[in-house]
């Protein structure tokens, strides 16, 4: 009895395989092709073309070969999306027996995505569904699109400008993943994509309901993980302006479709922030928190606090994007901060020691406006430094025409050394300059620091008359005595003038002695 109905079973199970072989055979899924154009079409307010349509049993799908989705023509006449394959999860029986196409899921293999956005802030993904949310042109069309799952796999996109400017970013391995995905609900989805120079991203989230405007404004929550993201190898800073870096972000973002905040932490390794400059030794950590207005496409900045070591500097202020550049108007501020812990980012903004010295205690304090385009900034304020030592730098033996006395040996002291800063990208000017150097004496003046990294500074000294040069110079004019000896005091009294050429990194200094006699 048993092997009678185990012979039973056998032939049903053999019936049915060859039902699943021979029905797609003797339906032609071919036939629901411009039907099902229509209605996709209908739902997504864009013309969809598809190829060669099958049926497959075994996974419940319609198969269509050759997928392109028209873009916006306000953007371009090309495909906005291009497949080989889109593959529409469906409910066999309804469609074997009723001729009807109810869409489970719909996954999209290896499509090309053109993402275009416009200089009024406009994606060209903008109108997506936005004709299909206000009005139904097909009563068997899909409702609302409703669908279990949406994915896209293994992708590629493209993202330029409307007008072009500079080069087209491109992603590669571009994944999504979208869980009963609906217009008017919001829904889960996960985005990931690889990044030119060995990045990754991350986007996970919640989404929803669309926005009909404007598809850009749909409301959601996001965790962003961003991996070795180098800008430069991404195009997105050109390498021409200096500024370089390998970042690590993990972040929260959030918009209403009005306003969109981001919020999280980066750390920047190889850090170079000026043409002139060279990498940080050693990784920069970075709080971030930014509100944007997305119709104003403008943003506030409540606070980026750029670690170093146990202290902070803190950038507030806000931007704006405008089609040519992001525009911004921030302010540094950068209180008493430990010169031991800030002297490896000196070289990231291209302050340069002379070689051989390093600066040892004492404090930084700066107030830096920043504003103008994000890659040509112009930094204004006052920065100044106290109660530090240049260690390795001899001062006193590098004065040509001045007799060392040796005071600077060790070191050269730093009690105060002030000045306002005006940084371009075409020069760095440092006007009233004043340092006061205790084995030395004082000095004041103006300077420019070209891209070249050449220096043009005139200063004049005040030689300290009891100790180091300046006592030489006081003793030597006692010596002489006299009228002679007069001049050469009052000389020494009213002050030395000092030029500086050369680099930062091998500065040559000069007195001009015949200067001080007339």
């Amino acid at each position: 009895m048993q092997r009678r109905w185990g012979k039973v079973l056998a032939v049903v199970a053999a019936l049915f395989v060859i039902a699943v072989i021979l029905i797609p055979f003797f339906v032609n899924a071919d036939s629901f092709r411009p039907m099902l154009q229509d209605q996709l079409s209908s739902a997504l307010g864009r013309r969809i073309t598809l190829g060669h349509l099958r049926l497959s049993l075994f996974s419940g799908s319609l198969v269509a070969e050759n997928i392109s989705i028209a873009d916006d023509p306000a953007f371009s006449s090309a495909p906005f999306l291009q497949a080989k394959t889109l593959r529409i999860g469906i409910d066999v029986a309804p469609f074997l027996f009723h001729r009807q196409i109810r869409v489970r899921d719909l996954v999209i293999d290896s499509p090309a995505i053109q993402l275009i956005h416009a200089q009024t802030g406009a994606w060209n993904f903008s109108s997506i569904g936005g004709t299909a949310r206000r009005t139904t042109q097909h009563p068997t069309a899909i409702p609302d699109l409703t669908i279990g799952q949406f994915k896209i796999s293994e992708g590629s996109a493209t993202v330029s400008s409307l007008p072009a400017m500079g080069n087209p970013l491109s992603y590669t391995k571009v994944n999504l993943d979208i869980h009963q995905f609906a217009f008017s609900k919001s829904f889960p989805f996960e985005l990931s994509a690889s990044i030119p120079g060995s990045g990754t991203i991350q986007l996970k989230g919640e989404a929803g309901p669309v926005a009909q405007k404007d598809a850009s404004d749909t409301p959601f929550r996001a965790t962003l993980t961003l991996r070795h993201f180098d800008p430069v190898a991404a195009g997105v800073v050109d390498p021409s302006k200096g500024i370089r870096m390998v970042t690590d972000i993990d972040a929260q973002l959030a918009s209403d479709g009005a306003t969109a905040t981001s919020s999280g932490k980066i750390q920047a390794a190889n850090l170079q922030l000026a043409r002139t400059g060279s990498p940080a030794p050693h990784p920069v950590n970075i709080d971030y928190s930014i509100t944007h207005n997305l119709s104003a496409r403008s943003g506030r900045v409540p606070d980026i606090a750029i670690h170093t070591g146990s202290v902070a500097a803190h950038v507030t202020g806000s931007y704006q994007l405008t089609p040519q550049a992001v525009i911004l108007n921030l302010r540094l501020a950068a209180p008493n901060l430990p010169i031991d812990q800030l002297e490896e980012l000196l070289p990231a903004f291209g302050v340069r020691l002379p070689s051989g010295s390093q600066l040892r205690g004492g404090t930084l304090t700066a107030n830096l406006a920043i504003t103008g385009p994000a890659t040509a900034t112009t930094v204004d304020g006052p920065v100044q430094i106290d109660n530090t030592v240049l260690a390795g730098f001899d001062l006193g033996s590098k004065i040509q025409g001045l007799t060392s006395s040796g005071a600077t040996r060790n070191g050269t002291q730093i009690q105060t050394l002030r000045a306002d800063v005006h940084s371009s990208p075409e020069s760095t000017q440092l006007s009233n300059i004043f340092g006061n150097l205790p084995q030395l004496g004082t000095a004041s003046g103006n300077g420019t620091v070209y891209p070249s990294g050449a220096l043009n500074f005139s200063l004049l000294a005040k030689l300290n008359t009891s100790t180091g040069v300046g006592a030489i110079a006081s003793n030597a004019a006692n010596s002489i005595g006299g009228f002679f000896g007069k001049v050469l005091q009052g000389a020494v009294n009213k002050g030395v003038p000092l030029t500086i050429t050369g680099t930062a990194t091998d500065p040559s200094i000069r007195a001009n002695v015949s200067a001080m006699l007339r």
